[in-house]
């Protein structure tokens, strides 16, 4: 019997960004640093804000940027939910717009995905911790980006 994985909408985050800050140059690579100072959480399955302070340290070799971004949710219910979410932005020719009904959630020539990971002891929201995700992120204007979760099934 075969089997094919299949994605689940469970929320969007949106996270506002300050200006990136350069960290180095070195071997032909570029490492920044950018900060996450709020935003928001939407969704079927879990609604809150981001918490300012954490932020996205990326390295750009060539075209391809390499995200490790950290930091903490906070559910409608009060409770902390730490995520590291980590990915990869670059050019892919040939790409098209990619929407999720009418909603817009790539845009054409871009791949812009990322596999987050969730820790809470929250019982509420423990399922997050226990769920695999893939994230599509585009940016939203110059101080945010929008990273819609889709649990995998």
């Amino acid at each position: 019997m075969s089997f094919t994985p299949a994605l689940d909408f469970a929320f969007e985050i949106r996270a506002e960004v300050a200006d990136t800050l350069h960290i180095g140059n070195g071997d032909g690579e570029v490492t920044e640093f950018t900060p996450i100072t709020g935003g928001s959480v939407e969704g079927p399955r879990l609604r809150g804000r981001v918490l300012p302070g954490g932020g996205d340290w990326s390295s750009t070799r060539g075209a391809v940027c390499e995200l490790d971004a950290r930091y903490l949710l906070q559910a409608e219910d009060g409770a902390v939910i730490d995520i590291i979410n980590r990915g990869y932005y670059r050019p892919k020719a040939g790409t098209p717009d990619q929407f999720d009904g009418d909603l817009q959630v790539s845009k054409a020539g871009h791949y812009y995905r990322t596999s987050p990971v969730f820790r809470t002891d929250a019982t509420a929201h423990r399922w997050l911790a226990e769920t695999v995700f893939v994230g599509l992120a585009r940016p939203d204007g110059d101080n945010a980006v929008v990273i819609r979760m889709y649990a995998l099934r």
